[in-house]
């Protein structure tokens, strides 16, 4: 059961109060989300489109994408729609629901960078047994396993709110809902609460952060014995994966593996991780990747091809 609360809504603060801010704020993140949105989608489509994309590389990447397109629809949305209005403001069961999910995306995106970084460490270490150990069927348990992970991880944080008294004020110095600044607004001792937030997400960060150090520095140590050739050609992969993995972690690590306080800096951070990383991961495996650009290349002369015959 829920605890009874006077509270109705939550009430954000924003980036700023005033208007001219706000309309910063408003078209630079209408702009970078709709890149989001585009670049993302059109790599699940390259992927997806795409016979030479078939490896378990790509088949991770286009979900991988496709978690961060979701992602960052969990907080830029209202964000930007917020950016038109003075007041600012969400319901008490929205404000949950959309804990929830930003926790259910985020923890699936852990562990899906966790399990590309063990299709690396197989592709580069054991790579005659490449193809028997990453089969069809241990990709799709890998995935599985990542959106399992992310509701199971999801759930236990929104349970965790939802169990709380919430009598005011109602007002967080943030532009979505999250665990700490939620937490502030409890009219509860929430020191239990707060211990279990850190475990659960310092859990699941800790936990796959020592499987991405372990995997890599396998890789590396397997790279000592390869051609020069072969060495640049596997840093290059995993050069694209690790820029990834910095981008979320970083941040979330500064965010989520502390106590539960908040902090001025606590908005721009989350830019980082809940807009930018969504923003560059396209950017990042299509640059360095000439398969993928080749790919899209492709896929967007076969658009263009369709469009003239429909003409």
């Amino acid at each position: 059961m829920a605890a009874a609360s006077n509270v109705t809504e939550i009430i954000f603060l924003g980036f700023s109060q005033r208007q001219n801010l706000q309309k910063v704020v408003l078209v630079t993140f209408l702009l970078m989300y709709t890149a989001i949105v585009l670049g993302n989608g059109l790599m699940v489509a390259t992927v997806l489109a795409s016979k030479g994309l078939s490896s378990p590389m790509y088949f991770f990447l286009g979900y991988l994408s496709l978690v961060e397109m979701c992602y960052c629809s969990v907080t830029a949305p209202k964000l930007i729609f917020d950016s038109w209005r003075k007041r600012k403001v969400i319901s008490l069961h929205g404000c949950i629901t959309q804990i929830f999910f930003l926790h259910f995306f985020g923890g699936t995106e852990i562990f899906l960078l966790t399990a590309m970084a063990y299709d690396r460490y197989v592709a580069i270490c054991r790579p005659l047994r490449y193809t028997a150990i990453m089969s069809p069927r241990v990709c799709g348990l890998l995935v599985g396993a990542a959106w399992g992970g992310g509701l199971l991880h999801s759930a236990g944080q929104a349970f965790l709110m939802f169990q709380l008294p919430f009598c005011g004020p109602n007002t967080i110095d943030h532009y979505f809902c999250d665990v700490h600044p939620v937490l502030k607004l409890a009219c509860s001792d929430t020191f239990l609460v707060s211990l279990l937030v850190i475990a659960n997400g310092g859990s699941i960060s800790v936990v796959s952060f020592a499987g991405l150090l372990a995997s890599y520095a396998l890789i590396l140590h397997s790279l000592r014995t390869h051609a020069a050739g072969a060495r640049r050609r596997a840093l290059s992969t995993c050069a694209s994966h690790l820029a990834v993995v910095a981008l979320f972690f970083i941040p979330c690590s500064f965010v989520y593996m502390r106590p539960c306080v908040t902090l001025p800096a606590d908005k721009v951070v989350a830019v980082f991780y809940t807009v930018v990383t969504p923003l560059l991961n396209p950017f990042i495996y299509s640059f360095r990747n000439t398969e993928v650009k080749n790919a899209m290349k492709r896929l967007m002369g076969r658009k263009g091809t369709w469009e003239e015959n429909d003409r």
